[in-house]
């Protein structure tokens, strides 16, 4: 798993490739961690060239969201998110977890 973080005028984006499993999932977990500490709750992820997402990653996903919304101080938004990606997250039950949307430009967009 590769990732760059940037940070925008409204929001962080995180943009993720390879593989999100128990294997990396703790190296992105440190990116959310970093990001929420200095208090900037509102993050894109674009996950275009996600290849594979295992249950840590899904639960890493999760834990940040709660945490972003907490106190209603924002929320994690994905974008890009790939059919294989999406399906786990629909079997999972998460997509009403998340904002979804088709490209990085309407995810920024959104806050």
């Amino acid at each position: 798993m590769e990732y760059t973080t940037k940070r925008l005028k409204h929001c962080d984006l995180i943009q993720v490739s390879g593989r999100i499993d128990s294997q990396t999932s703790q190296e992105l977990e440190k990116v959310f961690e970093a990001i929420i500490e200095e208090a900037r709750f509102k993050i894109v992820v674009d996950m275009s060239d996600v290849e594979f997402i295992s249950s840590a990653g899904l639960r890493l996903l999760i834990n940040a969201q709660k945490t972003c919304k907490r106190l209603d101080r924002g929320e994690v938004v994905l974008a890009n998110v790939p059919k294989r990606i999406y399906s786990a997250f629909d079997l999972a039950g998460f997509v009403p977890l998340f904002r979804i949307e088709k490209d990085v430009v309407e995810a920024v967009g959104s806050f």
